[in-house]
């Protein structure tokens, strides 16, 4: 056999596949089978897969069915343009496994990003109790938005406390706002009627005579 042979890559390694592997502790033949089925192979074909895979009928049914029981794959009957039934391995369980780990792994770092904001602003560490009380807040009441716009009108108002920013966020909660937007927009209003207000009350004929 030609060196330059072996080097040929016949079949892909997806990179979000690593994190499935860690989780659920698939072993070689899992691993192996699952590869297989992500690279194309559709049906569940002993023949064709002892040839590709190079396990036994044995193995193969083995790791398959373990790939279903930690539901990452599923056996679904189909019917083909001719009307003529098959079974075919559905990957969307396994798809929705990644995209649910991604989405998880995406705000865990959301999350770990707005407590170091937090330290930032605050110019030391939050305590335990501090962390918790950010944390419910995203989780249950508040848009992260929301929380960092609490944070900035509590720095600017020169108030370090996650006391006064809670009384900020619960105070936008009773007024309906949503979004930093609809804060932007209240304030934007009381200020036209601040303005409008003192235009009136102002002596025009006072300033005149001077």
């Amino acid at each position: 056999m030609n060196k330059d042979l072996l080097k040929i890559k016949n079949y892909i390694f997806p990179e979000y596949l690593i994190p499935i592997l860690i989780k659920y502790k698939l072993n070689i033949n899992e691993m192996l089978l699952l590869l297989v089925f992500l690279n194309g192979e559709k049906e569940l074909d002993l023949n064709r897969l002892t040839k590709i895979t190079k396990l036994s009928e044995q193995d193969i049914m083995y790791s398959f069915n373990n790939l279903v029981h930690n539901n990452l794959i599923k056996l679904e009957t189909t019917k083909d343009h001719n009307g003529k039934s098959e079974e075919l391995i559905n990957l969307d369980y396994l798809y929705d496994e990644v995209l649910y780990s991604r989405q998880k792994e995406e705000k865990n770092k959301e999350e770990a990003n707005i407590f170091s904001v937090f330290e930032m602003e605050f110019g030391r560490t939050i305590s335990p109790m501090e962390y918790e009380i950010i944390k419910a807040w995203i989780e249950k009441d508040f848009s992260e938005e929301l929380v960092l716009g609490a944070l900035k009108e509590a720095v600017y108002n020169g108030i370090n406390s996650i006391r006064y920013i809670d009384r900020i966020l619960h105070e936008w909660k009773r007024k309906g706002y949503k979004t930093m937007e609809d804060v932007s927009n209240h304030n934007s209003k009381n200020k036209e009627i601040t303005t409008e207000q003192d235009l009136f009350d102002y002596n025009w004929l006072d300033d005149d005579n001077e």
